[in-house]
């Protein structure tokens, strides 16, 4: 279970995964990897190499919508958490295009190895519990990615792809009263045929 920081470090997960030299020998430089969107990463300077891993959509999870209440106590239920899908925009940058796909590559071959979040991995108020994140590829249209990349102004598009997490769960903080039933009263009436 999650507090609702849980969004930020289901995003510093994702970092901790791409952010060590060793995954990155072969690529020089190691390209840093930062959360801006496309339209902030175009006005920025530094390594050449930069992988964005921009949160650009969050839904509920439908599967996980009527979850029961958890119970506390003998006397006091606490309300399910809200359970959402995560998705990422994921682009590589550098100075050459071959490079790009390159980094591309990497990253696609790093999340697929590491499907399944848990764990040291997770970071945050997720690290040290039992939460199970999947990490998913997930395929847009072409329409879907260029409407996508239609709300970053004056940004031509480049390539991407992106990944869904889920499920994340935040916790709920709304408890309720649930009394137990301590006694049964059956009434019966006896119907008479006249």
């Amino acid at each position: 279970m999650a507090d609702f920081t849980v969004i930020g470090d289901v995003g510093e997960t994702l970092k901790k995964l791409l952010d060590s030299d060793e995954l990155w020998s072969g690529i020089s430089p190691r390209p840093d990897i930062t959360f801006k969107s496309p339209y902030e990463i175009k006005e920025d300077s530094g390594s050449p190499n930069k992988v964005s891993i921009f949160l650009y959509h969050i839904e509920d999870n439908r599967y996980m919508r009527n979850l029961e209440p958890e119970r506390v106590d003998d006397s006091t239920l606490k309300m399910p958490p809200v359970t959402l899908d995560l998705y990422y925009l994921i682009t590589p940058y550098s100075d050459d295009k071959t490079q790009e796909k390159i980094i591309l590559g990497k990253v696609i071959q790093i999340f697929h190895d590491n499907a399944v979040l848990t764990g040291s991995v997770l970071q945050g108020a997720l690290s040290g519990t039992d939460t199970e994140l999947k990490l998913l590829f997930n395929p847009l249209s072409i329409d879907d990615m260029t409407k996508l990349w239609s709300a970053f102004q004056d940004v031509p598009y480049r390539l991407s792809v992106t990944y869904m997490v889920t499920p994340v769960r935040i916790d709920s903080t709304k408890e309720i009263d649930a009394k137990r039933v301590l006694s049964k009263e059956n009434i019966y009436s006896e119907l008479r045929r006249q």
